[in-house]
């Protein structure tokens, strides 16, 4: 096997083994759009970086974290709805980072490339970063694992019962603009989100318990990505896009099977 499939194939599993159970409580909080708001944050990190020429990646993740935190702000002066402040900050945050690069002639940025990603171009430094960063991403969320699972089932009973809520939805939001940002730059925006959302609620229809539910969402990933690798490499198509495309078939055939056997 090629080396650039084989390094392609490890970031993939890499990306999902963190991105199944950070996606249960993505599906269980309904924050798929924040997943969005952050991955369209990240064009500003990269304005910001070549403007003050500092590290992409740095910056990228300071920016995507630095718009979890300004939502958090936001949301405690309860003045709009969620899904209204996202869309303000996403979009607000897309058009500074294009208005900062307008003045940056001489620059080029590859667009595309933090939009599609990719993922047949991942380094040996590109899998250090996201094995890394899974694996920090899954020891915090371990830590916050109960308080977090008892305020996504019943936040005022979780309140009764002690839970420090604010504080854990508020550690669960940066964990998810950090892991965001990190994996981004290697496998593109529309890549993450996907694997994010989509094989957690793939995984939704087959489960009984959320510890199930998480397990089997990274599963579903890892096959998302060995089965679009493959057919990318027959038929000669985007990888990432194939890998989602992939990704949302496997939902579709969720639910033709749950249809003919209830």
């Amino acid at each position: 096997m090629d080396d650039f499939i084989l390094h392609a194939a490890i970031a993939g599993f890499g990306v999902s083994i963190a991105a199944g159970p950070l996606g249960a409580f993505v599906v269980w909080r309904r924050m798929a759009y924040f997943g969005n708001a952050v991955s369209h944050s990240a064009l500003l990190g990269v304005a910001i970086a070549l403007l003050l020429h500092v590290d992409i990646t740095t910056s990228v993740i300071g920016v995507c974290v630095g718009l979890a935190g300004l939502l958090l702000l936001l949301r405690r002066q309860k003045l709009l709805a969620d899904d209204t402040l996202l869309g303000i900050l996403a979009h607000g945050a897309l058009a500074l980072g294009m208005v900062i690069l307008s003045f940056l002639g001489t620059v080029r940025v590859d667009l595309m490339g933090y939009l599609f990603g990719d993922i047949l171009a991942v380094s040996s430094l590109d899998l250090a970063w996201i094995y890394i960063s899974g694996a920090l991403t899954l020891i915090v969320l371990l830590g916050l694992w109960q308080p977090l699972l008892s305020s996504t089932v019943h936040e005022e009973l979780a309140r009764v019962e002690g839970r420090p809520v604010v504080i854990v939805q508020a550690a669960y939001m940066l964990l998810l603009a950090f892991y965001i940002a990190v994996v981004m730059k290697v496998v593109g925006m529309l890549l993450i989100t996907a694997l994010l959302v989509v094989p957690a609620a793939t995984a939704r229809r087959f489960v009984c318990t959320p510890e199930t539910m998480a397990g089997l969402s990274a599963a579903i990933g890892a096959v998302a990505v060995t089965g679009g690798l493959g057919l990318s490499f027959l038929t000669d198509t985007p990888s990432g896009p194939t890998i989602v495309a992939v990704t949302i078939s496997l939902f579709g055939a969720s639910l033709l099977w749950r249809t003919r056997t209830e």
